[in-house]
């Protein structure tokens, strides 16, 4: 495999017939770039899909209260359906092993100042699992931790867009914000990945909001993630779990849609799955279907070759040379062929995806591109391909007997 002579002889046979040998490797090189762009278009509609959810726990459920649309035990059309703390309660007694994090919410909003300077923002009392619900990243001081709510401690997180229109050089840890005439302490700044609108919120202890806005234990919605490893369907079934039991709770029609109302992101997670699946089997179907034909072709091309030099394999085994080395010569130049040729397209396909990304975003392809993984495969699939268009001229050519070849004309 390694004779510096039989190499130099591939080499030489390639180079003798430049024209065989491109229209051998055009065929691999098409299927190849076809199969890198698609590939790379794919990956930029998943990248889409991906940033739709955005950074937000994507295993997460919403759960929210609305009217009564039908009269059912008692409970008249058009009642409101209040959540309290105890709900939360409710589904971690009967839910717990299922849940990762869960926080209930209370939402306000309220004018904020500083120093002078004065805005709106959106005030959301929380607990702190919601930091890991919402994937918050701290940029200075801390999260509401567990004491806050016990203690109904009066402390704020702000996010960035809060701290720069509100404090602009100012550090805001450790100074006061008012809050609709009354001061919080900023223990917390943080940065979220979804932008400015979610930047633009200030979080406290759910306790707090709950005892300065209203004095009582209501709930406006329920937030939580469930265990990961949980499948799509699997989630689907918890997240209809709970809403019969709350359904059930509160006295509400099974075929009620909007006293309670729950959003699992499973069943967005598991369309968006559904199409990338079938958008990638599409894809393999059209990249293989192409790279066999190329195969195909290189086999037939490779056929022509050892007609053309049948006196040539003649005269070798008249000399001594085995079947294994005249299977050798064959096979390798038929690798080498499909493989470089096959490099060149993946080369040209990622150079076009690169050149044309950009201008893919407004039809909703962010970033398209292969990955290393794509690479390895395609290098292993060239030479398992190379081989496969080889095989059989060159094992033809190993079966020829030397006085038949040598009286070929």
């Amino acid at each position: 495999m390694f004779d510096i002579d039989l190499w130099r002889e591939i080499f030489q046979s390639i180079n003798k017939n430049r024209t065989r040998s491109l229209m051998s490797g055009f065929t691999v090189a098409f299927a190849i770039l076809l199969f890198a762009i698609l590939f790379g278009i794919a990956n930029g509609l998943k990248n889409t899909f991906k940033e739709a959810f955005g950074t937000d726990a994507n295993n997460s459920i919403v759960i929210r209260s609305g009217k009564t649309t039908k009269a059912y035990k008692g409970n008249q059309v058009g009642k409101r359906i209040q959540f309290k703390n105890e709900d939360r309660d409710f589904i971690l007694d009967k839910y717990g092993d299922k849940v990762q994090y869960f926080t209930s919410k209370v939402n306000k909003n309220v004018n904020a100042s500083f120093r002078g300077e004065k805005n709106s923002y959106s005030v959301v009392g929380v607990y702190p699992e919601y930091q890991f619900i919402e994937n918050n990243e701290i940029k200075d001081g801390r999260y509401i931790n567990q004491l806050d709510i016990e203690n109904r401690t009066k402390v704020v997180v702000i996010g960035r867009v809060v701290e720069e229109e509100l404090f602009y050089k100012v550090n805001p840890i450790g100074k006061y914000i008012n809050l609709g005439g009354i001061p919080y302490k900023i223990v917390g700044v943080f940065t979220d990945d979804e932008g400015d609108s979610e930047e633009s919120v200030i979080y406290m202890p759910i306790s707090t909001t709950q005892f300065i806005y209203g004095n009582n234990d209501f709930v406006d919605m329920m937030h939580l993630t469930y265990d990961p490893e949980l499948n799509a369907d699997q989630a689907l079934t918890f997240g209809n779990a709970i809403t019969r039991s709350l359904k059930e709770k509160f006295d509400v029609a099974r075929n009620d849609q909007r006293a309670i109302r729950i959003f699992n992101m499973a069943e967005g997670a598991k369309k968006v799955d559904l199409m990338t699946t079938s958008l990638t089997v599409i894809i393999l179907v059209i990249g293989f279907g192409t790279l066999i034909a190329g195969v195909v072709g290189i086999s037939n091309i490779m056929i022509f070759v050892v007609k053309e030099r049948t006196k040539e394999i003649g005269i070798r085994k008249a000399l001594g040379a085995t079947p294994r080395s005249i299977i050798s010569i064959i096979l390798i130049e038929s690798i080498i062929i499909t493989t470089i040729s096959g490099y060149i397209g993946l080369l040209i396909g990622v150079g076009v995806l690169e050149l044309i990304g950009p201008s893919l975003e407004v039809y909703f392809i962010k970033n398209p591109g292969v990955s290393n993984s794509l690479v390895f495969g395609a290098t292993l699939t060239l030479i398992i391909a190379g081989g496969i268009a080889g095989y059989v001229p060159a094992k033809k050519a190993s079966e020829i007997k030397p006085i038949v070849a040598l009286r070929n004309d």
